[in-house]
């Protein structure tokens, strides 16, 4: 039997924490290097979901997506808005929903985090395997599933 690593000694929901961070401080000493130093907590979520999008999304959806308050939410495109990462848009299907969307810094912003998160993978990848790679997105994928499946109960 092989010998136990560290890791083989942690919870779960402790190594996806701290897996988390090893994105998220990447990302934040990089924008930094390159002036976007003022992105609030959950703004990199918001930022980089938005680049992967086709479009803008409605406030509700950041809402559920982010697990947040709808003032939380709305303090948070705020704060964006004011910091030149987002615009705010009626919704032209309708009127009563707002849109958020990229503006050209927060464009900017989001391709900084994506290099990172490019780099990361492919670190990760040359240390486990491309295999181990899909096997952890798709265990990954399961737990949110399950969670998702729990909320349409």
């Amino acid at each position: 039997m092989p010998d136990e690593c560290w890791y083989d000694r942690v919870t779960l929901p402790a190594l996806l924490r701290h897996a988390r961070t090893t994105y998220g401080a990447a990302m934040r000493r990089a924008l930094a290097r390159e002036g976007y130093d003022d992105i609030p907590g959950n703004g990199l979520y918001v930022i980089g979901g938005l680049a992967l999008g086709d479009g803008g999304i409605p406030i509700g959806q950041l809402v559920r997506d982010l697990g947040i308050t709808k003032q939380g939410a709305g303090q948070l495109v705020d704060t964006l808005v004011l910091r030149g990462y987002l615009a705010r848009d009626p919704d032209p299907a309708d009127r009563r929903q707002v849109i958020v969307t990229l503006t050209e810094r927060g464009a900017a912003a989001a391709a900084v985090q994506a290099g990172v998160r490019e780099e990361i993978d492919a670190a990760l990848a040359g240390r486990i395997g491309e295999a181990d790679v899909a096997a952890m997105r798709r265990g990954l994928g399961t737990l949110i599933e399950m969670e998702r499946r729990k909320e349409e109960e």
